[in-house]
């Protein structure tokens, strides 16, 4: 499954509540994403909360975009990638 780096920002901060409200928001991108074979694997946000940087293996960048809408998330870029181990090389 391909894998991407998806670019996104949030004009007033991310702000997930780390309670059940945020748990069942985190929960329901999850769902969604599913529903287009999209899995969301890891994000990187900035301390400011106003972009982030996500990881999703997914059939297509269409599908992301898809998914993304449904789950009323901004997509600014998605860029695929691939993994590069340094420990591999030690």
């Amino acid at each position: 499954m391909p894998r991407y780096l998806i670019e996104r920002t949030f004009p007033d901060g991310l702000n997930i509540p780390m309670t059940d409200i945020g748990a069942t928001a985190v929960g329901g991108v999850v769902m969604r994403n599913a529903e287009k074979g999209v899995t969301w694997i890891q994000s990187f946000v900035t301390p400011d909360k106003k972009r982030s940087f996500c990881i999703y293996e997914a059939p297509s960048p269409e599908a992301i975009r898809s998914t993304a809408q449904k789950n009323s998330l901004p997509v600014d870029k998605i860029t695929e990638v691939r993994v590069l181990d340094p420990y591999f090389y030690l």
